[in-house]
């Protein structure tokens, strides 16, 4: 049975076509619409304000299937290493045109969004993804890593927040920030014991055997790659974060200080 059939096929050229057009005419026709600021950016922002948005459309799209396919898909839960794969496949052909349609953009727009880990994260993320659509395997463990998307448009929105000019003590952001962090812990960092316990109960079982070497060489190198680049990230955010917490007890006291400054000169 070929598993890497035309449905998913076709599903991953479509994706890449779809997000290839929302990044060319879709994202600068609606955010033209939805905030004035987007037509004060420069070329590089606008190019990086795209890439985002079509990144925040994936990440919805196949963050919520991923969440579906953990609750209520019995075949791929019951068989964490060869249950259907169907589901999650359809879900990963999405992603795979995605992470195509990123990767390319990356290089024709390397001055304006070049980045080494994006790329580094987007060839693992495909050649361990290859697997799954190709032979059906660990189906499992694949919807579970795409459940870190989650995370993804509270980070693109902290950006959106800054290119608009907002305040770093804004409510809005510093709401953001919080909420981005917090779901940046809990769909990349927190997981991260609960994947490796669920990995090491298949370590040695019949099923983990047919897998094969490169296969499993796949799994486990891809996996330890992209934790240890969302550990980074996780790392940055956090000190983000702090600053953010640190901002808000300033201007609390800036407004306390103010405050003072007002009964002083009503008292005069």
């Amino acid at each position: 049975m070929t598993i890497f059939n035309k449905l998913n096929l076709g599903i991953a050229v479509s994706s890449f076509a779809i997000f290839q057009l929302s990044f060319h005419v879709l994202s600068s026709w609606l955010s033209s619409r939805l905030t004035s600021g987007f037509n004060n950016l420069d070329q590089k922002k606008k190019i990086e304000w795209n890439t985002r948005t079509v990144s925040t459309f994936h990440a919805l799209v196949v963050g919520i299937f991923c969440v579906y396919i953990l609750l209520y898909d019995e075949a791929v839960n019951a068989d964490r290493v060869w249950g259907d794969p169907s589901t999650v496949q359809l879900n990963l052909a999405v992603t795979i045109g995605y992470l195509i349609s990123d990767l390319l953009l990356i290089i024709l727009h390397w001055k304006a969004i070049g980045d080494v880990f994006f790329v580094i994260h987007h060839l693992l993320a495909l050649y361990a993804y290859y697997f799954v659509l190709d032979r059906g395997i660990l189906a499992y463990f694949a919807n579970f890593r795409l459940l870190a998307e989650l995370s993804t448009p509270f980070v693109n929105q902290r950006w959106f927040f800054e290119a608009l000019g907002y305040s770093k003590a804004s409510k809005a952001n510093i709401i953001n920030g919080l909420l981005m962090t917090i779901m940046f812990f809990l769909g990349r960092i927190i997981v991260i014991p609960i994947y490796y316990n669920s990995v090491v109960s298949e370590f040695g079982t019949e099923a983990y055997y047919r897998l094969g070497f490169v296969a499993q060489s796949a799994w486990f190198v891809s996996s330890i790659a992209l934790d240890i680049i969302n550990l980074m990230w996780m790392v940055k955010i956090t000190r983000g974060c702090y600053k953010v917490i640190c901002l808000i007890g300033q201007e609390e006291a800036k407004a306390h200080k103010n405050g003072k400054s007002d009964n002083m000169k009503k008292n005069i």
